[in-house]
């Protein structure tokens, strides 16, 4: 390849199920592939060892992703973990060029525009790696930079290039904080403060549900002894939360679109006034207004796969008030939170 001399390429991948569907390009990519997606990506010039390992495998998961770093981050002390290396092409949602690419982080989520973003982590979006061109310009060898969404785009070196990073990469098992993490994260969502957005519609459904705040921590603990971290996927408890946070929600806001429902339209301040899922849960409200119950993060992929699966079941339908749940769904959505309850003791 000229790069990674000695490096075993074939090894460092870990082809699971998800890393096919969301990451590996079928196809390599071909040199007017390289660069349409440089010219889409505001024409900053892959380095040569990108388009090296993406030529030998077009992008997936690592079996390595942790990387010892020598200073605290938002994501650790003394590293960073990531999920996945975006390949370069279009047709996978984590791709370069895809419907979660490096454009999506710029312009939807308002990350700096210092060049491409190349790898995401567990946090599901609340911080990432990019190749950084500021120093170097647009043609140039970029770093490695950590950027921190909750921590004002907080940019941090990572590494010289993109070839000591992938080579730099070491096992999670030096990093195994799992325990500690758990017990952490359900301190949280047993203790942490409410959004005001929550807090609103526990007191519009005290009536039908008068411990809403507490089905909520107990179905979030649920979660967490599932998972080790309160985060939310396509799983039974995720899907169980979502339907959860949308009855709630619709107590006293009309949801008009899935889009609307999910967050604040473009070039609008992000206020508690026009709440919104990610106001309420994921923790992207002012930082004037910081609450700690919160998922940091989301994958708005899983959250359209419960939309979708709800809108075609019927248990979500299209009424003058928008989108609402069915009076059988809501009376299923309660008996599972008792179920949940129950179980916490």
């Amino acid at each position: 390849m000229g790069h990674f001399e000695g490096f075993d390429v074939a090894g460092f991948w870990d082809d699971s199920a998800y890393a096919l569907e969301e990451y590996v390009e079928e196809a390599l990519p071909s040199r007017e592939l390289i660069e349409s997606l440089e010219d889409e990506l505001g024409g900053y010039r892959l380095p040569d060892s990108y388009i090296a390992l993406m030529t030998a495998h077009n992008g997936g998961t690592p079996t390595r992703a942790c990387f010892p770093m020598p200073e605290a981050t938002s994501w650790a002390d003394d590293y960073i973990e990531i999920t996945g290396i975006r390949g370069v092409g279009r047709t996978r949602p984590q791709s370069l060029g895809g419907e979660f690419g490096s454009l999506f982080w710029i312009d939807m989520w308002e990350y700096p525009d210092i060049g491409v973003y190349f790898a995401d982590t567990p946090s599901a979006g609340h911080d990432m790696l990019a190749l950084d061109y500021r120093a170097c310009g647009m043609r140039g060898e970029p770093t490695v930079v950590h950027v921190a969404q909750e921590h004002d785009f907080a940019i941090t070196l990572v590494a010289e290039n993109f070839e000591a990073f992938v080579t730099g990469l070491v096992d999670e098992s030096v990093y195994d904080t799992s325990e500690q993490d758990r017990l952490a994260e359900l301190a949280k969502v047993g203790d942490g403060s409410f959004s005001p957005v929550l807090l609103r519609a526990f007191r519009e459904v005290a009536d039908v549900l008068p411990d809403a705040d507490r089905r909520m921590r107990a179905l979030a603990e649920a979660v967490v002894r599932d998972k080790g971290f309160f985060v939310l996927h396509a799983d039974a408890r995720s899907m169980l939360m979502y339907d959860y946070l949308f009855w709630l929600f619709t107590s006293f806001n009309q949801v008009d679109s899935f889009e609307r429902y999910l967050r604040t339209p473009p070039q609008t301040e992000r206020s508690y006034t026009l709440p919104n899922y990610e106001l309420m849960i994921a923790g992207f409200g002012p930082a004037s207004e910081p609450y700690g119950f919160r998922t940091g993060g989301y994958a708005p992929a899983c959250l359209e796969e419960w939309w979708n699966s709800r809108i075609a079941s019927g248990h979500i339908a299209e009424t003058s008030d928008g989108y609402r749940f069915t009076d059988v769904a809501i009376a299923a959505l309660l008996d599972e939170l008792t179920t949940v309850a129950g179980a916490r003791g």
